[in-house]
Parts: structure tokens; C-alpha cells; sequence
């Protein structure tokens, strides 16, 4: 209880110091000093943001430091350095990357008369700020526009971070990088499919045009930023400015404009017809106040269904034939059509995909003290697929497998997302990011097949030959995502220490209708006494169309049943007895921390902090049992004994059981030094621990395989993914503007998820000769598939990067990565 209560009183703390999100803005620090190199307290420091007349300002304290957080990015921004008695220094075309602390120091002279201010002329340098500690690779609006790219989206200018191999880095697999979006969560938490929202349907989930800034982090030490083991992949969008900008742009791809041979030999190449359009605008409501961005983008593509033709039997060998004769395909298709069930086509039929996105976004200049940020974007996304390729025994389409176009399915992949920001300045030492986000993301399939079994015909040798029937996985196959997070920073600026505390909440809610059995898929043929093999596969082509002309047949029985189950569960609706399945849960993190970013001198800056996460499960053990109590048609028997395979101890699996919610810390520490004071050799570097999330699926399976007898379920001493990360790195420029960029990064897992089966007892010897694997035995009752998420201590990465870059005159840059 009193634990409780001092943890309680730690939340209501930061609760009112304040709560924090991932980066979406920028900062300026430096130092302020006179002619003989003594700091200037009480300085004024003004920085103001061209593009939209927005002002931030700052008073240097006794060591002549200041420091100005929560600044716009991108720029160009005019800084001004003024003190009473000394002439004034401005600074001009100041470009603020994303995450970036721009350090800017002033020496001001004194001036025996009003004279007009000294003006400086900044270039633009990503790779030199206080600010970076471990291996980053930012890109501005400049690179997105002019670097090339073929699918139009950010994923595209990841491949340009040296440790990417398409979404992953540094070897962490996709589903453990932390993808934001303005801050705000973007992932595809349930992690089916890509780790990206839009994956199943190849959608980007914003256009290229309304993206500003991009930022990959494979190794920050900064404690504000969590939820990754992998990676943390921030975009943030365009904003308004004082002028009216737009843009249209179209784009058109097809069959015609892709290559058919290779090493001279002619391929097959498809139809293909993809379009994609778009327009952003933004501009001003009211000058200086108010600015609105909008970005609208659409687009339609077209492939063939089925890249495989049937053999005719004219004896012309095509490139894309299969084994498949025509004349088997008909015949199945009028047997089943004189059953009242539609195949659709065989060859020549079209997969249809497309995607409609944009975003508006409004931007308030509230008073000279607090900005406010409004966000809102969408999108809906389709894309035809066929019947899944392998599951039930490979599938086709192939050289030896044909399709029916009505196995296949659309998904459906749907987001709407709502954010707002505030970023407030209370004085010249303390400054405040608030953000609350909602993002729903709604999931689904649609088949193209009526209520129907599925129907594997093989050729006469145990291969699957043609396919027909109902796409299994696409039965009533709903996931609905809501995610909510708010989150708050609080800096104070005292002297040489920036301090940060925060603390940040995220909910997911899931709801998962995945209704694999319900037309009897996997035993219909058994329940009407006549199996016919793995998976209601007719053993040929004759057996088939032999029984489909039975009116007391199997086929005939099976089609009446997958209808009388459709009509029965829709009837019931979801997740009530009698219905569709319906797994429900709830699951989410919160967290406090708090840093201390400590300029030791102006050279370098030492920054370390610590990090508190808990795991929140909240109602999902009472969801767990609601849906063991709803007639499912399912159950399992609680009295057997599984085995835990590291003890040998027998234990019992308990479904509604979740796994501890012990708050895990982090500790991080990182440190970047200008060794010459004139941004030609920065020296970082840092080590800390960081925990990051799972594929909520995993906890998902838990819920939904509760009451069957072959199930998945999170071992009750389950924690989230947590590694222990450590790099150094040096930046050298050179006289003529080459910059050379080392890093060696080493990461050390802490804590792995693992998957073990219990359902087996412990070895009771091995196989003999060459092959000695251990020999498992079954657990009684039949149980023998239980498998259980655990934890590994075991992994290791060890990254090594160079980097070559270079800008030229005439805006030609250039960059080499190893």
C-alpha cells in the first residue's frame, strides 16, 4: 500500500511539473561576450522565424549563457544579439534542424554611439550541435525535394542512414523502431504485417510533399525519447508561412516503362497502370497569427490478378504457362456454378489497389509567450490480394498452382489522426511542450468469394493443383486500433544546466476479429464423416468433380453449412455468444524521467538522466475472461500440466494470468565536445539503457487463443524488450568542407523475447547417428502445442559506420556511407 501510495505521488508530481512527447522542434543555446572574452550578463538575445514573423527571446544569466528551447525547425531564422553600450550583432539565414541544439555564441564591442547592427551571414552545418550524442542522420525539406526516389515515400530516404537495411537499423528488426509522426505515435502497434501503418496495403501513410524534416536515431541518450530497441524515426510536417506556397504534381507509371529481359533473356511482364496525384497549399489567415498547411494526395494502380496462364493444350509454350490445364480449371468452375457458387475468372482478371491521404494543419500564434499547433490526417487504403500463398500447403499461383479469382480478398487499411501541440515560453528560464493525440486505425478485410469452405484440389501426386473456395484468413477478419497518448516537457535553463522533467502516457485499445474456423475450414469434410486428406483437399481433379455432382456429397453439405454459419454468427453479431469472435484488450506504458543537459564550458556538453517505465495492462485479465465465458465454440481443458522446458517443473497456463507491471529504469548518459571550439572535430558519444515496446499481437494471441487447445500465452515473468546501447563517434571537417563521420556502436540485449513450446515434456534421449537432436515427448491429453513468450538474455550488435560528405557551390552536395 505504500508503495502505491509513494508511486502515486511521484505521478501527481510530474503531473504538474509536466509531461513530454517525442521531438518536434528545435533549440538555440550559445554564449554572449565582450571584446575581451569576459561572458555579458543580461544580454538580450532575439530569434525570430522569417518565414512567419514568430519571435522566441532570451536574457544571457551570469556565465553569459542562454538557451532557447521549443523553436519552429527548418528557418531561416534572424537572430540578434543586443546589450546596452555595445553595438548589435545579428545573425542571419539560420537553419534549425529537426532535434537539433544550434549553438551560437556572440561577442559583442562596445559602441560610443547608436550604430546600425553588425550583420553575419550563417551556413548551414547538420553534422555540428551540441545537441548530438549518438549516431543520427537528419534530412530537411531540400534533401526530401531533390534527392531521387521511385515509390514517393519516406521509407525511401531511410536507406540513406548508414545502419539501414530498408526499415530496420542496426540490425533490430522494423518491429522495434519507434515511428512518429509530429511527435505522436505512427506505428502499427497490433504489428501485423509492416511495422508502418498502411503496410498491408503498400500505402505511405502521408504524402512525400507534406513531410518537412526526417530524423533516424539509432542511438539517442537523450531519456525523452523511448519506445524503441531499435530505432526512433521522427517526420514532421510542413507548416504555413507568411506567403501563399503550393504545389500539383502527378506521377504515372505502367507495363510499358519496365524492362522485359534479363541477361537477355525475355520475362514475362505483367500489366501494370499506377497513377498518382496530388496538390499541397499554405499560407497565411492572418499575418504573423495564423497559418494553415493542407496537403491532398491519391492514388490508383492496377495489376494483374495472376501473372500464371492455364495450359490450353495447343502445344505453343508460353513464358508464363503453368502445368494447369485449362480444361481442368472450367470443369471446376461449371461444377461449382451449377452448385450456385461463383469462382470468378481463372486468368486475365485485375488486382485493383489505391489510396486516398492528406492532412490539414493549423498553426497559431497565440501571443509572444505560446504557440499552438493543430493537426489532423487521414488516410484509406485498399489493395486486392489472392489467396495466401502457403498457409494450407503452397497455394499458388504458380507454375504448378492456379487460382480462382474469388479466393483471393481486399484489405483495407483506414487511419484518422488528430493531434494538438502547445509550446509555451514562461520566462527566459522556463519553457513548456504539451501534446494529446488520438489516432484510430481501422483494419479489414473484404472477400471476393460468398460464404463457402475452402477447396484444395491436388493433381493426383498429394501438390496442390487448383484452388477454389473461400479465402481462410479473410473469414470476418476485423482489427480495430485506438491509440491515446499525451505526453509534456519541462525545461528550466539554469546557467550551465538545462533541466528536463516529463512524464508521458500511451493507451492502445485492440479489438480482433480473426475467425479462422468459423465455415469449419479445417474440418468440415471430418465432421460429415469424409476427409479427404490435410486441409479439405480432394486427392484429384476427378474425385472432385465426382463428388460436386453428389447431391449427397460433401461439397453440397460443406457450401449449405459455410452459408447457415454465416448467416447464424452475423446474426449474433461480434463477440456475443453464437457470433464472430471478438478478442479484446488493452494495453499501454507510462512514464516519468527527468535529465540534466550540462555545459560544462562552451565546448562541451555532458548530458545524463534517467528514465522510469511501467507497462500497463489495465482491464485486458477481465477481457481475457469474458471471452473464455462467450460460446465461442471452443474450450480447453485447465487440468493439464505443460512443462517449463529451463526447469522441468510442471506448471499450469493460466490464460487470464498477465505478465508483472514492475517498473523498469533506464539510465543514459552522453556527451559532445567541440575539441577545438571552431566545429571542425566533434568528439560524442554516450551508453544507457532503453526499453521499448512489442507486437501487441503477442498478448493478442493470448486473449484470443484462450480457450483453445492449441494456444499462445506471455509467460507470467514476461518483460518488454529492453537493450543496453553504447557508441562513440567523431565528426572531422576538413579545410576544403569535407566532413568524414565515424561511428561504432555496440548493443547489448538485456532483455529478448523468446518462444518456447511447454506442451512437450523434457528430453527423454536423442536420435541416433550423425542427427542427435533431442527427442521430445508429448504431454498427455494431447496438448502438445502451447507456446509460451518468455525472455533470452542472449544477442549481441556490434555497428561500425563511416561517412563522407561534402556541399559544393551551386547546391550540389554529395555523400558517401559505408
Amino acid at each position: 500500500m505504500i508503495k502505491k501510495q509513494i508511486f502515486l505521488s511521484i505521478l501527481i508530481l510530474f503531473s504538474i511539473i509536466g509531461l513530454y512527447a517525442q521531438v518536434t522542434t528545435s533549440a538555440l543555446t550559445g554564449m554572449v561576450t565582450d571584446e575581451n572574452n569576459e561572458p555579458l550578463a543580461g544580454a538580450t538575445v532575439v530569434a525570430v522565424h522569417t518565414p512567419t514573423g514568430t519571435e522566441y527571446g532570451a536574457i544571457t544569466q551570469f556565465s553569459g549563457k542562454y538557451s532557447i528551447r521549443n523553436m519552429k525547425i527548418g528557418g531561416p531564422y534572424t537572430v540578434t544579439f543586443s546589450y546596452v553600450g555595445y553595438q548589435k550583432q545579428k545573425f542571419e539565414n539560420i537553419y534549425l534542424q529537426l532535434g537539433q541544439t544550434f549553438n551560437l555564441n556572440a561577442k559583442l564591442t562596445p559602441a560610443s554611439q547608436e550604430l546600425e547592427a553588425v550583420v553575419i551571414q550563417v551556413k548551414k552545418n547538420n553534422t555540428f550541435n551540441t545537441g548530438r550524442t549518438g549516431a543520427e542522420t537528419s534530412l530537411g525539406r531540400k534533401e526530401l525535394k531533390t534527392l531521387p526516389t521511385i515509390s514517393r515515400s519516406a521509407s525511401d530516404f531511410y536507406r540513406l542512414d548508414p545502419t539501414a537495411s530498408g526499415d530496420s537499423f542496426g540490425g533490430r528488426n522494423d518491429q522495434f523502431n519507434n515511428f512518429t509522426l509530429d511527435g505522436s505515435i505512427f506505428n502499427n502497434p497490433f504489428g501485423l504485417d509492416a511495422a508502418t501503418p498502411g503496410g498491408q496495403t503498400n500505402a505511405q501513410p502521408i504524402s512525400l510533399d507534406a513531410i518537412d524534416q526526417i530524423q533516424v536515431s539509432s542511438a539517442p541518450y537523450d531519456v525523452t525519447l523511448s519506445g524503441f530497441t531499435g530505432a526512433s524515426i521522427n517526420a514532421v510536417t510542413k507548416s504555413g508561412t507568411n506567403e501563399f506556397h503550393g504545389s500539383a504534381y502527378g506521377y504515372f507509371r505502367n507495363q510499358d516503362l519496365t524492362g522485359s529481359k534479363v541477361k537477355g533473356e525475355k520475362i514475362f511482364v505483367p500489366k501494370l497502370e499506377q497513377k498518382q496525384y496530388g496538390f499541397s497549399i499554405g499560407g497565411p489567415i492572418i499575418k504573423n497569427k495564423i497559418f494553415f498547411f493542407a496537403n491532398f494526395e491519391k492514388e490508383d494502380r492496377v495489376d494483374l490478378g495472376s501473372n500464371w496462364i492455364p495450359n490450353n493444350g495447343d502445344g505453343i509454350s508460353e513464358i508464363n504457362e503453368s502445368t494447369v490445364l485449362e480444361s481442368d480449371m472450367i470443369a471446376v468452375q461449371n461444377a461449382l456454378a451449377n452448385l450456385g457458387y461463383d469462382t470468378g475468372k481463372y486468368e486475365g482478371f485485375l488486382h485493383d489497389s489505391g489510396s486516398t491521404k492528406g492532412i490539414f494543419k493549423l498553426d497559431f500564434n497565440l501571443n509572444s509567450k505560446h504557440n499552438l499547433s493543430l493537426i489532423y490526417n487521414f488516410l484509406n487504403a485498399f489493395k486486392d490480394k489472392p489467396a495466401h500463398p502457403t498457409a494450407l500447403g503452397f497455394r499458388g499461383p504458380s507454375a504448378t498452382t492456379l487460382q480462382f479469382e474469388n479466393s483471393g480478398y481486399r484489405i483495407n487499411n483506414n487511419i484518422q489522426s488528430f493531434l494538438a501541440e502547445l509550446n509555451s515560453s514562461f520566462s527566459e528560464k522556463i519553457s513548456n511542450k504539451f501534446q494529446i493525440g488520438y489516432t484510430h486505425f481501422d483494419d479489414y478485410r473484404d472477400p471476393f468469394s460468398s460464404p463457402a469452405p475452402v477447396i484444395n484440389i491436388q493433381n493426383g501426386g498429394g501438390l496442390n493443383y487448383i484452388i477454389a473456395g473461400h479465402e481462410p484468413f479473410s473469414i470476418h477478419n476485423k482489427l480495430d486500433q485506438r491509440v491515446f497518448q499525451f505526453s509534456d516537457n519541462l525545461t528550466i535553463f539554469l546557467d550551465k544546466h538545462n533541466l528536463t522533467f516529463g512524464m508521458n502516457f500511451e493507451k492502445f485499445m485492440f479489438k480482433n476479429s480473426f475467425n479462422l474456423t468459423a465455415y469449419d475450414n479445417f474440418g468440415t469434410f471430418a465432421t460429415h464423416g469424409n476427409y479427404y486428406g490435410n486441409f479439405n483437399a480432394y486427392p484429384d481433379v476427378a474425385t472432385f468433380l465426382a463428388d460436386a455432382a453428389d447431391p449427397n456429397g460433401i461439397l453440397v453439405a460443406n457450401l449449405a453449412y459455410a452459408q447457415s454459419q454465416y448467416n447464424s454468427l452475423n446474426a449474433a453479431g461480434e463477440g456475443n455468444d453464437g457470433g464472430w469472435k471478438l478478442a479484446e484488450l488493452n494495453v499501454g506504458q507510462f512514464s516519468i524521467y527527468g535529465q540534466d543537459e550540462f555545459s560544462i564550458n562552451n565546448n562541451f556538453t555532458l548530458t545524463y538522466g534517467l528514465r522510469l517505465d511501467k507497462p500497463l495492462y489495465f482491464n485486458t485479465s477481465d477481457l481475457i475472461q469474458k471471452y473464455i465465458d462467450t460460446d465461442n465454440g471452443a474450450t480447453r481443458d485447465n487440468t493439464i500440466d505443460y512443462y517449463d522446458p529451463e526447469t522441468g517443473n510442471a506448471v499450469k497456463l493460466i490464460s487470464t494470468k498477465l505478465p508483472t507491471d514492475k517498473p523498469v529504469l533506464s539510465p543514459r548518459v552522453g556527451f559532445n565536445w567541440d575539441a577545438k571550439g571552431d566545429k571542425t572535430i566533434q568528439l560524442r558519444g554516450g551508453t544507457g539503457i532503453f526499453t521499448g515496446r512489442f507486437p501487441f499481437v503477442w498478448l493478442g494471441n493470448q486473449v484470443s487463443g484462450a480457450d483453445d487447445g492449441f494456444f499462445q500465452i506471455l509467460d507470467p515473468d514476461f518483460k518488454w524488450p529492453r537493450v543496453w546501447k553504447t557508441s562513440i563517434g567523431i565528426d572531422n571537417k576538413f579545410k576544403n568542407g569535407l566532413i568524414v563521420s565515424y561511428d561504432l556502436s555496440y548493443t547489448k540485449v538485456i532483455i529478448a523475447a523468446l518462444v518456447q513450446n511447454w506442451g512437450l515434456k523434457k528430453p527423454t534421449g536423442t536420435l541416433n547417428g550423425v542427427d542427435n537432436r533431442p527427442i521430445y515427448t508429448p504431454l498427455d491429453k494431447g496438448a502438445n502445442n502451447a507456446y509460451v513468450f518468455t525472455n533470452s538474455n542472449l544477442g549481441y550488435a556490434l555497428n561500425s559506420t563511416i561517412k563522407f560528405e561534402k556541399a559544393f557551390k551551386k547546391d550540389l552536395y554529395a555523400s558517401l556511407a559505408y
